[in-house]
């Protein structure tokens, strides 16, 4: 049983942990455990925190001094995971971290090589890479069932910006540039890269017509290194939206939600599969765990974990510039 901190016991560092434990105790089958934490806001985690048995440590360096933490879960601001993944690197720790791994490829890089250097495991959270449906839409993609991929469409959007304020750290354009990228939108581009491979350049789109707080639109047109294109959008102000689209020479894979998988073929007959709901966030911390304990590597190449930061980066760039951006390689 890995023995894990929780940094952030926010409203997604919570639901981290109660993927995999209910009142301290691990769920069936768990192989992670989270014995404490640390959070900006103690007096408003205090009660959860006890009734999932985790100690409330002082600060972040009071969790990588504890020598009953074996590794970290990341659930802070985006601008500050760089740092914090190299300083638990070099206590020791694994360490597990949310998306946006960072904002620039070169702290990815660093952190990453940290990581390498202490020889500790480094789990980036896309969790969406977890779900059934995409294990078969990748499958049939590599197989050739689409013949050659012409091009991906993605969606990602929600209405979390209603919620901002001014001061909230999502609210502050430096924690969340373009948008909905930093919540949502990373997601999509994770996950055109693990089903389509790199990008090669893009062009952006990306303002504010409704929030007062950050850009409520972000467009991209992007162009893979295998040549096809992509069409993506990222909107924080509208209804909860996820779609993934794979259109090739011989068939195109829709999926519409985390659950609802449809193939168009050129000939013959298609199909709509129904998927069981997944806890995609159980799958990714069972995952690293598993990782740590010696087993299957993550299912997340750091280098693609560098690669997506990469594309945000290059994303900022172009909408900044209004001209196309290569993205490094």
């Amino acid at each position: 049983m890995l023995n894990a901190a929780i940094v952030g016991m926010g409203r997604w560092g919570q639901v981290l942990v109660n993927s995999v434990q209910d009142q301290g105790k691990p769920k069936p089958g768990a192989a992670i455990r989270f014995v404490a934490g640390s959070t900006r806001s103690p007096d408003k985690a205090r009660d959860w925190a006890a009734t999932q048995g985790l100690r409330i440590l002082p600060d972040f360096e009071s969790v990588l001094a504890d020598p009953a933490v074996q590794a970290v879960a990341l659930a802070t601001p985006h601008a500050q995971h760089a740092a914090q993944v190299v300083a638990a690197a070099r206590a020791g720790k694994h360490v597990f971290v949310e998306k946006p791994f960072t904002l620039d490829r070169a702290s990815a890089a660093a952190a990453v090589a940290a990581c390498r250097e202490a020889g500790v495991v480094m789990a980036l959270g896309h969790n969406r890479r977890f779900l059934p449906a995409v294990a078969l839409m990748k499958q049939m993609l590599a197989e050739g069932a689409l013949g050659t991929l012409l091009h991906v469409d993605g969606q990602f959007s929600g209405p979390g910006a209603r919620a901002y304020q001014a001061g909230m750290w999502r609210a502050d354009r430096a924690e969340s540039p373009l948008g909905g990228m930093g919540g949502m939108g990373i997601h999509m581009i994770d996950m055109i890269i693990h089903l389509a491979g790199r990008f090669r350049q893009v062009t952006v789109q990306s303002h504010a017509q409704v929030s007062q707080t950050i850009d409520d639109t972000t467009a991209m047109l992007g162009l893979l290194e295998r040549g096809a294109t992509v069409n993506f959008a990222t909107l924080s102000l509208s209804p909860s939206f996820w779609r993934v689209a794979l259109y090739g020479t011989e068939g195109i894979l829709v999926l519409q939600g985390h659950e609802n998988l449809s193939f168009i073929p050129r000939e013959g007959q298609g199909w709509v599969k129904e998927f069981p709901k997944t806890d995609i966030e159980a799958a990714e911390l069972a995952a690293f765990a598993a990782a740590v304990a010696g087993g299957a590597a993550y299912p997340l190449p750091v280098e693609e974990a560098i690669h997506g930061v990469a594309v945000f980066e290059a994303m900022i760039g172009a909408a900044a510039s209004g001209s196309s951006y290569a993205v490094v390689a």
